[in-house]
């Protein structure tokens, strides 16, 4: 891909839409980022673009208005949007969620790190693998994205 991998991130927290605008900048991958502060922004993003959707959305599941679980049903439910690869975004893990999120179609699952340095990593590392694999979704042991 020549051209910027373009980024939605949906994500309420400034913090870390902060930080993960930051990890950007430092990655061998050129990227575009777009956010939105919550479900119906982003719900409302993707409808008004339709036609000029992102390459891939890192999606928060903890936001108020509509959460991240929502989207992603409404994301894979139309036939719009569900070509849109989803990476899930987030601080907690209960394996319950992460396996409803599989299921739901999300393409990986990766853990908010505790650093800027992890951060970056495994944004690259994410964006490498739906570049390597075509933007599928992984067999299920695969599904959930660590720092290696």
């Amino acid at each position: 891909m020549n051209r910027p991998i373009s980024i939605i991130l949906a994500e309420d927290d400034e913090d870390d839409r902060l930080f993960f605008k930051d990890a950007l900048l430092g990655l061998t991958i050129p990227t575009h980022l777009i956010t939105v502060n919550d479900g119906e922004q982003l719900m409302l993003h993707l409808s008004k673009n339709e036609d000029a959707l992102a390459h891939v959305l890192f999606l928060d599941i903890n936001m108020p208005l509509k959460n991240g679980l929502d989207c992603l049903v409404e994301i894979k439910r139309n036939e719009k949007f569900n070509t849109l690869p989803v990476i899930i975004f987030s601080t907690s893990f209960d394996k319950e969620v992460v396996n409803k999120l599989y299921e739901l179609g999300a393409n990986y699952y990766m853990r908010k790190p505790g650093s800027f340095l992890r951060l970056q990593e495994i944004i690259e590392r994410s964006l490498n693998l739906m570049l390597t694999t075509g933007f599928e979704q992984p067999a299920k042991e695969k599904f959930v994205l660590n720092v290696v």
